[in-house]
């Protein structure tokens, strides 16, 4: 009978152990759309890393999981809280700052945001087919669930996000 429950009982912490990591540290998400194309497709599978947004915050061009009404999705940070954020001729500037920006994203039409004192400006890489800051304003940072930092799926694809 010993022999029995020390079995069961490697299988519960196995279990715990699975949930306690899936719950506070990484948990998967699926891309749902071509938003964040040419960086992330969609299908694709990747993981968030929770413990990272509390414990570093959240840094300009960071990819985010965030929740919008009952969705979550998947975007880039562009703009910090208090900031103005703006695209002129397809070029960031942030507080009328120029920025240069270490990535590829579609063509991106002019317009200025405030940003509120509490919320991130997110858009998509995408920018013709990403519903996004632009649309629905600012994300809270208690809405944010996490940063993406790999592509679990698929194989061929696997690895950290650039």
């Amino acid at each position: 009978m010993n022999k029995k429950i020390k079995e069961i009982m490697s299988y519960i912490i196995i279990i715990i152990v699975v949930v306690l990591i899936r719950s506070f540290i990484i948990t998967p998400a699926r891309v749902d759309g071509e938003s964040m194309e040419n960086t992330l497709y969609n299908g694709e599978i990747v993981l968030f890393n929770k413990i990272g947004l509390k414990v570093n915050g959240l840094k300009r061009f960071d990819i985010v999981v965030f929740k919008q009404e009952k969705d979550l999705l998947i975007k880039r940070v562009i703009g910090l809280p208090g900031e103005t954020v703006e695209y002129i001729n397809n070029e960031l500037y942030v507080n009328y700052k120029k920025v240069d920006v270490p990535f590829e994203f579609e063509y991106t039409k002019d317009f200025k945001y405030q940003i509120p004192t509490d919320e991130y400006f997110i858009l998509g890489d995408n920018r013709d087919n990403s519903k996004d800051s632009r649309y629905f304003g600012g994300i809270k940072f208690k809405n944010i669930k996490g940063k993406v930092n790999f592509i679990l799926f698929p194989f061929n694809r696997i690895g950290k996000v650039k």
